[in-house]
This record gives C-alpha cells, sequence and structure tokens, in this order.
C-alpha cells in the first residue's frame, strides 16, 4: 500500500500541547492539565466532571471519570463507581490506581449518544508515497454500563454516518464528517512540523450533546 508506520509519538501531554498551539484547532481540545491535586480540585470545581488518564496509555486502560457527587465526590473506571465523602479520599483512591503513574486531566465532555450509551469517532490517517490519505472514520458505541468506548472494552463499531444520524441528525452527517476532516488535516499538519518523520494517526473524535466536536487525543500507533 505504501504507507510506512513511521515515528511514535506516546506522550499525550506533548501531542496535546501542540495542538493547543493552533489557532483553529485550540478550541476543539477540552481544558487539560497535568495532574496534581490543585489542578484537580480547580478543575472540579469549574467543570464538576473530568476524566483522568495516563500520559501513555492505550486502549481505555487507567481511564477515570471523576465528577462532584452532592457533597462528596465519585468516579468510574470501567463499570465500577465508588463514592468519596471527602477530596482527600477521592484523592487518594486515584493516588492507588495511578500506581505512580503520570496522568493528565481533560474537562469531561458529554457526549452525544446511542440508545444512551456515549459515542465517539476514530479517524485514521495515513501517510502513503504520494501523500497523506483516509483510512477510516468509524463511531464507536460504548458497551452499556461503560464510559469507554475502545472497542477493546466490548464497544461496538459503526460508520461515522449511522452514529452521528442516529445520535444527533441525519441532516449534519456530512457538515459533522466534513468538519472531522478539516481538523485532521490540520492537527496532521501541525503534529508532522512538530515531530517530522510520523506516518500514522488515529484521531479520537467526540460530538457532545450540542453537537461540538472535540478531539481528545491523536495517537500515533492507533489500533
Amino acid at each position: 500500500m505504501g504507507e510506512h508506520y513511521g515515528r511514535r509519538i506516546a506522550d499525550k501531554w506533548a501531542k496535546t500541547a501542540a495542538l493547543l498551539s493552533h489557532h483553529s484547532i485550540a478550541p476543539h481540545i477540552p481544558p487539560t492539565s497535568r495532574f496534581t491535586a490543585n489542578h484537580l480540585s480547580s478543575m472540579l470545581d469549574t467543570h464538576h466532571m473530568v476524566v483522568v488518564k495516563p500520559v501513555v496509555g492505550t486502549g481505555g486502560h487507567g481511564v477515570i471519570k471523576v465528577w462532584r457527587n452532592g457533597e462528596g465526590y465519585a468516579y468510574m473506571y470501567y463499570s465500577k463507581t465508588k463514592r468519596f465523602a471527602s477530596f482527600a479520599a477521592l484523592l487518594a483512591a486515584l493516588h492507588k490506581q495511578r500506581k505512580g503513574r503520570a496522568y493528565m486531566i481533560q474537562k469531561g465532555i458529554y457526549l452525544a449518544t446511542v440508545n444512551g450509551r456515549p459515542i465517539d469517532y476514530r479517524v485514521k490517517y495515513v501517510k502513503t508515497k504520494s501523500g497523506w490519505v483516509y483510512r477510516s472514520m468509524v463511531g464507536r458505541i460504548a458497551r452499556p454500563g461503560l464510559f469507554v468506548t475502545n472497542l477493546c472494552r466490548g464497544g461496538t463499531m459503526v460508520t461515522a454516518a449511522h452514529g452521528i444520524s442516529r445520535s444527533l441528525s441525519a441532516s449534519l452527517v456530512s457538515a459533522k464528517k466534513d468538519k472531522m476532516r478539516k481538523l485532521t488535516v490540520w492537527s496532521t499538519a501541525v503534529l508532522e512540523s512538530r515531530y517530522p518523520g510520523i506516518g500514522q494517526l488515529g484521531f479520537d473524535y467526540g460530538i457532545d450533546k450540542q453537537g461540538k466536536i472535540w478531539i481528545f487525543e491523536v495517537n500515533t500507533k492507533p489500533q
């Protein structure tokens, strides 16, 4: 096919920082910070729900949804929810889950759903001898009871058109796919200038209940 795997960049924080440097891409990146107790506290104050995830990792492993729960806090890891009476208790539990690994925090996005199950999108973009080409654009519907959509966690793959029409409206399919393609081209240019030698990219997009498109992360070793 003329494709090459190319350079791999595992650090999600570095890739996010690169994309934030582009004025047309930055509004599509959820507010993001490194994981610290102060950052977690302030982001929960501001956004009420966040997602914490490893700086290096794939397949949804280690991704935790955290939110305020009345006077306390809660988090969801895979299908298990734990509740905490204090921020200190929440933080201790998160430190135990992290196992010393570097984590980052993103504002939680309330994704559009299909039958109550969150859906996001994976766009695979690869470099060939004739330039960058699209290999796929698919929707991934979370397994019932989970918030991560990864296929390796039981997610269901559908066409992007099917996912957009079922979760939003059939009238929006063309516009949303076009916007994801534009963001992919812009983002690839930024990442290739910052990291020469990359050869394949997997973009994880979400579309929220209001129809806004978000870039969650970009993988240089897409599954």
